[in-house]
């Protein structure tokens, strides 16, 4: 079984309703047992040419039913679908740990090597602490290696970080192939699902958030807010390290 349908087959069978979607141009809101983020994608194309289905009637759906759309290739579509896989987990707030992915990172990769899929804001503060540091990203930016570079960096690497974003562009499984069996491996960012599906899947750190305050976030994502800009929101760490 992949990892998609590893995750949705860990969510609740009873229905539950949705109170609440919010698709902010950074940030995807879904509400329902809990309040869910996700980041907002789209396809690349002609303005208007990815429709997101059934607009207007996505209320009416389950959250079991949203969450399915992560498979979809509509990446609108897996935006929503993600969000409402996290508004679905019921997480053990005992097992968290208030810490950002950077601090884990630093503490790990120190003197080693290092491959982060996606760029983060992070990413300068740490690169010193590291033997060496591959950012690879699908927009490169200053010295960022292209999406194709993973093959040869992700081999090399003694830590690897990637996005939470690779659930809804569908790459996380080829990405984590292509590390070692002893690599130390997170997946960060607030779309990250705080599961154990993943956890037991190899990956030691799952570093995402939690939203305390699904008003004040809402407020803020429909206004085009940014991460550091989302209020109502908390970083947190779930791990296997002891």
């Amino acid at each position: 079984m992949n990892i998609l349908d590893e995750i949705l087959s860990s969510l609740p069978e009873e229905p539950i309703a949705v109170r609440k979607i919010v698709i902010g141009v950074h940030w995807t809101l879904v509400c329902s047992k809990h309040a869910g983020l996700g980041s907002t994608l789209v396809n690349c194309g002609p303005h208007g040419h990815s429709h997101m289905r059934e607009v207007g009637d996505l209320l009416n759906k389950s959250a079991q039913e949203l969450a399915g759309w992560i498979k979809s290739d509509n990446l609108l579509e897996a935006s929503v679908g993600i969000a409402a896989i996290n508004s679905l987990l019921d997480v053990d707030e005992s097992q968290l740990v208030e810490i950002n992915a950077a601090e884990v990172l630093a503490r790990r990769a120190a003197g080693k090597n290092l491959a982060i899929v996606g760029h983060f804001p992070f990413v300068e503060k740490i690169r010193s602490k590291t033997a060496n540091c591959w950012v690879i990203e699908k927009r490169p930016y200053g010295d960022d290696f292209p999406e194709e570079a993973a093959s040869q960096y992700l081999p090399q690497a003694d830590v690897v970080a990637i996005t939470g974003t690779s659930l809804i562009n569908h790459s996380i499984e080829s990405l984590l192939s292509l590390c070692k069996p002893d690599t130390v491996l997170m997946l960060l960012g607030p779309s990250t699902p705080l599961t154990p599906v993943l956890l037991n899947r190899g990956i030691t750190y799952l570093s995402g958030s939690r939203v305390i305050d699904e008003e004040a976030a809402a407020l803020t994502i429909q206004q085009g807010a940014s991460f550091p800009q989302v209020k109502g929101v908390k970083v947190v760490t779930l791990s296997t390290e002891k």
